[in-house]
């Protein structure tokens, strides 16, 4: 279960901040809920990408800074 943490912990696997996302096995998940050290992490919303060309500078130019 995913995780985000409202106060430090350390382990022999982690080390997590406030605000750090860990994915727990359910059981220590509902351990750490209830001791409200951490909540249930929101869903990250998915990125659009882009299709098509990249913007990538081609070398073609008006040549303004050059003459």
């Amino acid at each position: 279960m995913l995780l985000k943490m409202l106060t430090g912990l350390s382990g022999p696997l982690f080390n997590l901040a406030p605000g750090d996302e860990y994915d727990f096995d359910d059981a220590e998940a509902e351990r750490l809920k209830a001791a409200e050290f951490a909540v249930d992490a929101e869903p990250k919303a998915q990125v659009k990408t882009r299709k098509g060309k990249t913007d990538v500078a081609t070398g073609e130019g008006d040549d303004a800074g050059n003459g």
